[in-house]
């Protein structure tokens, strides 16, 4: 899913961040659609994961590099959302 995170961090990380940004978002998804949860259906996924990268995203310029909470937090946020097909406004 490498994609996402490309599209939406605009070249601001160095490779070996992206990567680290990359992992947390395959890892986010992976726990994701492991759970069974309603986001990780197909109608709901492409917002799901544009949710998920852009969290990440965020938090990593705010300074944040463990994976593990890059993930977390990712997950924890899209929790908070409501069900839609459509983003959040």
């Amino acid at each position: 899913m490498h994609g996402f995170i490309k599209r939406f961090a605009n070249g601001v990380f160095f490779p070996e961040e992206e990567e680290i940004l990359v992992a947390a978002f395959d890892d986010a998804w992976a726990k994701l659609q492991s759970s069974r949860a309603p986001f990780a259906e197909e109608a709901y996924a492409p917002a799901a994961r544009e949710i998920l990268a852009k969290r990440i995203i965020m938090a990593a310029q705010r300074g944040e590099r463990n994976p593990r909470q890059l993930t977390d937090d990712a997950l924890l946020h899209l929790s908070r959302q409501r069900l839609s097909k459509k983003l959040p406004a």
